[in-house]
């Protein structure tokens, strides 16, 4: 498949939206454009940039595909891992269809082994996570595993990537962070400035860019809209709405009944620390330091992530984002089957009783079966704040 360009058998079977997605990839391989297909924050989107390779998100976010992934994988599984072998499997993903090469990462022991199946579909590198920030030998493995990544491309591709590449690499990501940081901080006035599902299909569209730097001055033109409309006494939320803040598990599968249905009983979501959210833009790389690589691998070492033991720096992140947003409550959205985010719930319900904010844990999957359930858990949570 790696070299072929043609359609899948089932592409007259798919919605619009992912027609379009394919025949966007279709015609970026017909110019010799090349995909990465990745699935984490912690993946080093740099290294891809200085090798001229698009790097594109393949987590799954619907209960479709599931079922074609449950004939090789177990039911009792993380959603978003299901999700994301079937659309790998059913070939009903633009992405993972026309990606040269996959990345993933040992961020939890369901992946790691779905990557292993994802191997005999397409071209598949892991990168080996250390499993704490807290051993001296930590920073020097993360970075080895940068280098190794980058050398994986070079074989790959027959391509040579320079420091200077990568020096660039650092700083346009650098500036779509910093962008994306603006776009949410849009939520610390009162009242917020906007309800988050609107703020989350801006940041969205940057996950499936061919053409990153128009897209960010896309995003800095909304930012602007946004701000102008405020100062002119446009309010979208009223100064009533319950401030809420949303940790857990990545929630673009169950995005509508967590987010959508908060804001829909009254709330507004000012902020997210999941990888979906300002997680993926907090910290900076230092472009400029004599050892690139070694910089590169601090950034993302300081990810908050419950695969990390010890992970204070989730807690010292959720501390932070609830004074700086002014949180009313906390929602812990925990997929089903997701263990260090699930057993983590102890820690995040003790530093939010700490901190004297409401707290409110959620276990959920990719289906709509407890759409009505969750609203109404919202509403009364909204209510007693």
């Amino acid at each position: 498949m790696e070299n072929n360009f043609d359609l899948p058998e089932k592409f007259e079977e798919f919605s619009e939206a992912r027609r379009n997605g394919f025949i966007k990839a279709k015609e970026l391989k017909e110019r010799g454009g090349r995909l990465a297909g990745i699935f984490c924050t912690y993946t080093p989107v740099e290294i891809f940039d200085a090798a001229n390779v698009i790097p594109v998100s393949l987590c799954g976010m619907s209960d479709e595909t599931i079922p074609a992934a449950e004939v090789n994988l177990p039911k009792n599984l993380c959603p978003l891992i299901k999700s994301s072998y079937g659309f790998a499997v059913s070939d009903k993903c633009p992405y993972t269809y026309f990606s040269d090469i996959i990345v993933g990462e040992t961020t939890c022991d369901g992946k790691k082994k779905m990557y292993e199946m994802l191997g005999e579909l397409k071209d598949t590198y892991i990168l080996h996570l250390p499993q704490g920030v807290d051993r001296p030998y930590a920073l020097s493995m993360w970075k080895s595993e940068i280098i190794l990544l980058k050398e994986k491309l070079e074989k790959k591709f027959n391509i040579k990537i320079t420091e200077d590449d990568l020096r660039k690499a650092c700083e346009d990501r650098n500036r779509e962070r910093e962008i994306k940081i603006r776009l949410f901080e849009l939520n610390k006035s009162t009242p917020p400035k906007s309800f988050y599902m609107n703020l989350h299909k801006v940041v969205d569209s940057l996950n499936f860019s061919f053409n990153r730097s128009e897209d960010l001055k896309k995003i800095e033109e909304v930012i602007n809209k946004i701000e102008d409309d405020f100062n002119n006494g446009i309010r979208p939320v009223k100064e009533s709405a319950k401030r809420i803040m949303i940790t857990g598990c990545p929630i673009s599968g169950v995005l509508d009944k967590t987010v959508g249905e908060i804001e829909k009983n009254g709330g507004c979501v000012v902020i997210m620390d999941n990888c979906n959210g300002i997680k993926s833009a907090r910290n900076m790389i230092d472009e400029n330091a004599n050892d690139i690589y070694e910089a590169i691998a601090k950034r993302y070492m300081q990810v908050a992530c419950a695969v990390m033991t010890p992970n204070d720096n989730r807690m010292n992140q959720i501390r932070e984002l609830v004074s700086e947003y002014k949180v009313d409550g906390v929602v812990d959205v925990v997929l089903q089957s997701c263990h260090p985010f699930d057993v983590e719930k102890y820690k995040v319900s003790k530093l939010c009783k700490e901190l004297n904010v409401p707290y409110l844990p959620i276990e959920t999957d990719y289906s709509k079966t407890d759409v009505g359930q969750l609203s109404t858990r919202f509403e009364a949570f909204l209510e007693m704040l």
